[in-house]
This record gives structure tokens, C-alpha cells and sequence, in this order.
């Protein structure tokens, strides 16, 4: 997690919300003063409409709330501006939403209540109604800034180990495996990805955690290690979909962390990692980079390597610098390559407001838009003090959860994902959409044949819109900066 100043200005306290009557219904956060309820609503009969509409407002009123208003397809004409959806014009598959799951949101959630942990498990991986539907997690390869000390699986004191006889995942073993197996058995096709912060600093030029670079001489070893990981975790009933040879490899500033320039990214994947997974019959795809979107030339200088290119799947986006555009460079250098965004964090204490619009806009919208087959908020929960974390590492990290012993708080991020997350299941694809001045929006088709457009009104007043679809329009409204996801 980069721990410079990031892109978003962050002022303000997050509030929340809660699962309530099959919506996710408003509650509020006091500081110092608990949970007030809002009063009970009455049951309404449900109208007739072809289209569902699920809110997210920044006066807080709605948290991802279903709406029961109709919305009826005609084929009446007006003057309002419309967003077209054409299913005819299809892009990317999409493999998921969701979080990276650090090891101090895994402590946090395996330390509630046996029963509210089973709970919450079911709202964030389940689909019905009332949960989120999860599809698609980070973890890390070893610790990261979010793991209450550094550690890495294979680390001996003043000296090596280059059989990598010493190499032990039982670190694991307390909290994120048991949290990914009670994940795994609720979302059996739940897509993994993992990345390392550090190499063991036995492999390292400085041998330390925080900064360095992977000595060419253990090249060798460092990718058996990932071999070794891959088959412990597979040993556990856990599959890695994916891996990055490094988080952020260019930022050395984290603790742990380590530099690796796209030469040697290039050179470790063509000589060593990609062919020991092939030699060992490793699945487990290889996507480069995974950092900010403001050095594009990183992954093209790894994809333009002629024997790095084929072990490679694509690449991997965050967005603490450089423009989202940025993804649509390299996916038109290289067509043939997948594009993913695995990292965007919320700053404590955040402004719902800002950070919903924000990230909504540059992520849900952007990312997809941009090619990237999944979006991903960085750390899933953290404490009210934005631990556990490294000496050094993230200090501000606002989770999408606030766990505080058996309180569960649901922040931004939360239903930054949820609005995607819950409607676009993995196997939809992206369809054609027109953007529209300050009613920014993406439409996907889901494996199922529904149509799903999300949009955001980043404007200063409430606009009314029309959804056009088949020849036929619906026509809604969106207050200033709220967001909605509609389903037909």
C-alpha cells in the first residue's frame, strides 16, 4: 500500500449502513455516541416496473437502498438526455469485484463472535437481496502494510535457504486461512489473486524488509517460493487464481516492500517464474506491474519482452497517480492481454460524499470503461485507530468495514463495490453505454441476459435522464452526486 499522499482529499467522518427487510437501510454513526436507529419503515406494496433501481446518496439518506418507483420501458420521446445500452457492442468479460482481504482485516473479522462472523460472512460473499455478493479478493503473498508486523514464509537468521527448506505458511494458519475456507465454502468460485510485499530478506540487496532489490542470484529460488505457496495454499483447498511478482514495484517506501524495475520484472518471469509454473504445471496466471497508472511504459517494456510475453496474462493497475486512461494504453498496445485494477485505498477519516463520487467514477466507471476485467478496494476492515499495520505502513487506511471488538461499521467503500459487486456477476461482460456530461455511467449483460447500467450524476443539481434500450425509453432521476445501479 503506498504510503505517500494520495489522490484524494480526505475531510470528515463516513457513516454507514446496515442490512435491514431486504435493503441496505440507513443507519447512522455518531462519534462517541453508538448506533441511533432510524424509525422503522412500513411495508409499501411493491409497484410495477421493468426496471430496478438501487440508490446510493451522498445526504446519506439511501445506502445502496432499493427503490420502489416505476420505471416503465415506452416508447414516448422527450428532450432529456439519454444514455443508450446496446448489447450488440460487447467488450471485456468481467471477473469480479471486491477487496483485498489483508491480514489484519482477516484477524479482525475471525475474532467476532463465532455467529456475527458467519453473518457477515454470508452479506459480503452471498447474493440474495440482502448481501453484496463479493467476487473477487486480494491477499498477500506473505505480509503487507496491513499485517501487524512484516514476515514473509521462508526467513532464517544470518543466513540462506536456498531449498527453501525453512519455507512454513503456518502464519497463516490463525486467521487468513480459516477466514478463506469459511469464504471459499459460501463462494466456492471466488477468484484469488496474490501478490508479495518483500522477497524473504535473505534474497534481498539490503537485506531488510522495507526497500532493496531481489538479487539475480536467488531468482532462481524466489520463484519456487511462489511454486511452494501456490501448492500450500491448493493443499488447504485454496485456489490462487492469479499472481503479481510484486505489489507496487516501484515504491520503496513501504514496510515491507521491495523495488523490482521492469527490466528485471521482465527477467524473472521469462527465465524463471514463468517457466518453472509451466514445468510444474501451475495455472495460476502471471500479471505484471500492479502498480500506479501514472508509468504505462512499465508493463509495455514487460509485454514487449518476446520470451516474458506468453507467460504473462496481462497487467495490473492502482490509481494513486496517473490517469485511468492509462489502462486503455496498454490494452491497445497489446489486445491480446487482460487488463485489472487491484488497488484504490479510502483515507481515514473520508467524506462519504467525495469519496463515493470519487471512486465510483474513476473505478467502477473508469476502470471498466478502461478495459479491466475486475475492480478491487484495497483493505476489507480495519480497527477505529485504521490497524492492524506495520510500523511504517498505512496509518489511515479506512476499511470498508470498521470492526471495533463485536461493532461492525460499513463505510464507502463498502458500497462503492456492493453497487457493482452485488448486480455484475463474474462471466458478464461489458456493453456499449454513451457517457453522457455528468451523468457518467458503465452497462454490462450478465451470464444471466440482464442488463446493467450503472450511473453516477456528478453534477451540481438533480438531473432526469432517459434509458434508452431496444428502441424503448425509461426515463429517471438522480439527485447531485448520487450514484444507482439499474437492472432490467
Amino acid at each position: 500500500m503506498l504510503t505517500k499522499i494520495k489522490s484524494i482529499i480526505i475531510i470528515g467522518l463516513a457513516s454507514a449502513g446496515i442490512v435491514s427487510g431486504g435493503v441496505m437501510s440507513c443507519k447512522k454513526e455518531k462519534p462517541g455516541l453508538g448506533t441511533i436507529e432510524t424509525p422503522p419503515v412500513q411495508p409499501v406494496t411493491s409497484v410495477k416496473t421493468d426496471v430496478t433501481m438501487w440508490l446510493t446518496s451522498v445526504d446519506e439518506a439511501a445506502y445502496l437502498k432499493k427503490q420502489n418507483i416505476s420505471l416503465m420501458f415506452t416508447s414516448s420521446t422527450n428532450q432529456n438526455a439519454t444514455i443508450e445500452v446496446d448489447t450488440t457492442q460487447t467488450y471485456q468479460p468481467i471477473d469480479g469485484f471486491g477487496f483485498t482481504l489483508t491480514g489484519g482485516s482477516a484477524t479482525l473479522i475471525n475474532n467476532l463472535p463465532i455467529v456475527q462472523k458467519d453473518d457477515l460472512l454470508k452479506e459480503l460473499f452471498l447474493t440474495d437481496d440482502t448481501k453484496i455478493g463479493i467476487s473477487y479478493l486480494r491477499i498477500s503473498l506473505g505480509a503487507s502494510d496491513l499485517s501487524a508486523a512484516p514476515f514473509t514464509y521462508d526467513e532464517v537468521l544470518g543466513t540462506t535457504d536456498i531449498n527453501l527448506q525453512s519455507f512454513s505458511i503456518d502464519q497463516e494458519r490463525t486467521d487468513m486461512i480459516p477466514i478463506l475456507k469459511k469464504i471459499i465454502a459460501l463462494n466456492p468460485s471466488i477468484k484469488i489473486l496474490a501478490c508479495p510485499w518483500t522477497a524473504p530478506i535473505w534474497m534481498k540487496s539490503n537485506n531488510a524488509f522495507k526497500g532493496g532489490s531481489l538479487k539475480s542470484e536467488y531468482y532462481d529460488a524466489y520463484a519456487r517460493y511462489f511454486i511452494k505457496y501456490i501448492n500450500a495454499m491448493k493443499a488447504e483447498g485454496i485456489t490462487i487464481d492469479a499472481i503479481t511478482p510484486q505489489n507496487e514495484p516501484l515504491n520503496a517506501n513501504n514496510n515491507p516492500s521491495l523495488v523490482m524495475q521492469a527490466s528485471e520484472q521482465a527477467a524473472f518471469i521469462k527465465n524463471f517464474l514463468g517457466p518453472q509454473f509451466k514445468a510444474a504445471n501451475i495455472t495460476t496466471k502471471i500479471i505484471a506491474y500492479d502498480h500506479n497508472a501514472d508509468v504505462p511504459d512499465y508493463p509495455v517494456a514487460v509485454l514487449s519482452d518476446p520470451a516474458a510475453k506468453p507467460y504473462v496474462d496481462g497487467s495490473a493497475f492502482h490509481l494513486y497517480a496517473g490517469n485511468i486512461s492509462a489502462l486503455s494504453t496498454v490494452h491497445n498496445a497489446f489486445p491480446d492481454k487482460n487488463i485489472y485494477f487491484t488497488e484504490q485505498w479510502v483515507g481515514a477519516p473520508s467524506n462519504f460524499n467525495g469519496d463515493l463520487q470519487w471512486h465510483i467514477n474513476n473505478l467502477i466507471i473508469g476502470a471498466t470503461r478502461n478495459w479491466s476485467r475486475n475492480v478491487l478496494e484495497w483493505n476489507l476492515a480495519a480497527d477505529p485507530n485504521y490497524g492492524p499495520h506495520t510500523s511504517g505502513g498505512c496509518s489511515t487506511c479506512l476499511g470498508a468495514l470498521t470492526i471495533a471488538g463485536s461493532s461492525v461499521t460499513r463505510n464507502v467503500s463498502y458500497y462503492i463495490i456492493a453497487h457493482a459487486s452485488k448486480f455484475v456477476r463474474p462471466g458478464s461482460v461489458r456493453i456499449s453505454s454513451n457517457n453522457i456530461d455528468k451523468l457518467q455511467n458503465v452497462a454490462f449483460k450478465t451470464p444471466d441476459g440482464k442488463k446493467v447500467l450503472i450511473v453516477l450524476n456528478s453534477g451540481s443539481s438533480a438531473q432526469t435522464f432517459n434509458i434508452k434500450f431496444n428502441g424503448k425509453i425509461t426515463t429517471a432521476s438522480l439527485n447531485n452526486g448520487a450514484a444507482a445501479t439499474f437492472i432490467w
